[in-house]
């Protein structure tokens, strides 16, 4: 039995629930999920809908092009349908701390991430033998200021080559080029070492281990053109104290880091994230 997930974005109106799931009881659909949320300020209206179609004879195409000359055009809608099996092709960019890239490769490896990962990026050569471990391609491109154009020219080749839909910075330690950014929108996932914007810098723990603070965090965002300001994803927190050393904190951190991280990649691959106005609508 064939599920398809449909993401719905518009203006807030009447009869925007009741034209789609009368939609969804006209080709023969059985709804196992359904929520929605309405930004009042913004007058914006967003839905999340999984169906089982019992009818294997319609396919999808005439369903989305039944539902775009009827719904779609009804309500001015934004829309994006998918299948269960359309598993999202992710790449991963890492440079040289591997903590998040062997986190996400064993629960890849372990089945719990819907999605297909073609190839590994990185500027540096030093995860090159783990990528071998789990087979999967490795690419060394080097990034340097003198050599930008020319990097982001082979990191788009890649990308196009293998067909990819979505990026996940793994501790990617260089600045993501306005192009590429711009071909990836809202398609790129990024790991902050802490709640945004504090304490940025190549030392977060450092510093906040000087500041003293009682809490520490890891935020999971899309990447923007504006640093670190991107609309967010995913952030959770773990308490530390004065008992606690910067080898505690950091050990602590990274933990935090591959658990939010991994728990974006889950979110966006299930279709669960819709942005809107640097903000994210995420679904249960």
């Amino acid at each position: 039995m064939q599920k398809i997930t449909i993401l719905i974005h518009c203006e807030d109106q009447k009869g925007i629930i009741a034209a789609v799931t009368n939609f969804i009881l006209k080709i023969e659909g059985n709804i196992v999920y359904i929520d929605q949320h309405v930004d009042v300020e913004q007058n914006e209206f967003f839905m999340r809908l999984e169906c089982e179609l019992t009818n294997k004879e319609i396919g999808l195409a005439s369903i989305q092009n039944d539902f775009h000359q009827t719904i779609v055009q009804d309500f001015n809608m934004s829309w994006e349908i998918y299948t269960k099996d359309q598993k999202p092709k992710m790449a991963l960019f890492v440079s040289k701390y591997d903590h998040c890239l062997f986190d996400i490769l064993g629960r890849y490896s372990a089945g719990e991430l819907n999605v297909e990962i073609p190839l590994i990026v990185s500027n540096h050569e030093d995860l090159r033998p783990i990528a071998e471990r789990f087979n999967i391609p490795f690419h060394c491109i080097p990034f340097t200021k003198e050599n930008k154009a020319e990097g982001e020219q082979q990191q788009i080749e890649l990308l196009k080559k293998y067909g990819i839909d979505f990026i996940v910075l793994a501790r990617y330690m260089q600045i993501i080029t306005p192009n590429l950014i711009a071909l990836y929108e809202n398609k790129i996932i990024n790991i902050h070492h802490s709640f945004l914007p504090a304490f940025p810098g190549a030392k977060p723990y450092h510093s906040a281990f000087k500041r003293g603070v009682k809490i520490i965090g890891a935020t999971s965002h899309y990447v923007t053109q504006e640093l670190d300001e991107g609309p967010i994803i995913e952030q959770d927190i773990t308490r530390v104290s004065h008992i606690n050393s910067i080898e505690d904190f950091i050990m602590k951190g990274r933990d935090l880091e591959r658990i939010v991280l991994a728990r974006a990649i889950k979110l966006h691959s299930e279709r669960k994230t819709m942005v809107f106005s640097n903000k994210t609508v995420v679904f249960s």
